[in-house]
């Protein structure tokens, strides 16, 4: 019996990088997973990689009127969500000296605004004892020069995980977060051999990580296995932010 068997998965951002990596192994563990992107030519690439049940809807999660959308359709074919990932994020470099307003308002937008009205969205659709993961950063707890807004908003997120854990406790609805150290994804392939030696240095495994490392973290906290774990952030970093 595979861990997600019967169960219903939605991933917000989840046809690209780590949250690819987490709509693959959902459908692998058994899970009807719906998963979302912006864009046609990533649902369609995604679609063609994925095993098991998986459901690609077009969508811009930044929009209220498109997360009702994306609910009403898991609603009408689904029923019910068991697994709720939210992952869609942006991350820019922008120092205090030179930051915007635009900056500063589009990533607080998608990082902040888009988890809460997500979440509220697909409340209604929530089962009892459902568990809800955050994909958040150890940005949330370190100074990275350039970063301060992107960390400022995953910390926003870990804060909503702490209090969204007890105003649903009533419903047994489990909200933990991953927060993810530098994986190898597109974003990082682009960065010059100079950068990533520089990273690589800082974590003690020497190493970046994976995106299916990342979503072993998230299947854990999908299935039952983590049933006792609540309001939680959960570092997959290689121990950069542990020792």
């Amino acid at each position: 019996m595979s861990r997600l068997d019967n169960k219903v998965a939605v991933v917000l951002g989840g046809a690209k990088g780590i949250g690819l990596a987490i709509s693959q192994r959902f459908a692998r563990e058994g899970a009807t997973t719906w998963f979302t992107s912006r864009r046609d030519e990533e649902l369609q690439t995604a679609s063609r990689t994925l095993t098991g049940t998986a459901k690609p809807l077009r969508a811009d999660v930044s929009q209220p009127g498109e997360l009702a959308r994306i609910m009403a359709t898991v609603k009408a074919e689904s029923g019910h969500i068991d697994v709720l990932v939210i992952n869609a994020g942006m991350s820019e470099y922008a120092t205090i000296e030179t930051l915007s307003e635009t900056h500063f308002d589009q990533t607080f937008g998608l990082n902040v605004r888009s988890p809460v009205f997500a979440l509220q969205a697909a409340l209604p659709l929530l089962q009892p004892g459902a568990s809800v993961v955050l994909i958040g950063s150890i940005a949330d707890t370190i100074g990275t020069p350039g970063y301060g807004v992107y960390g400022a908003s995953k910390a926003a997120l870990r804060s909503f995980a702490r209090t969204w854990t007890r105003e649903l406790s009533g419903r047994g609805i489990r909200i933990n977060v991953v927060a993810p150290g530098p994986i190898d994804t597109d974003m990082m392939a682009a960065v010059s051999d100079e950068v990533r030696d520089a990273i690589t240095r800082d974590i003690p495994l020497h190493r970046m990580g994976k995106p299916d490392e990342v979503a072993n973290v998230a299947l854990f906290l999908a299935s039952d296995e983590s049933s006792y774990i609540a309001g939680a952030e959960i570092c997959v970093d290689g121990g950069m932010t542990q020792v």
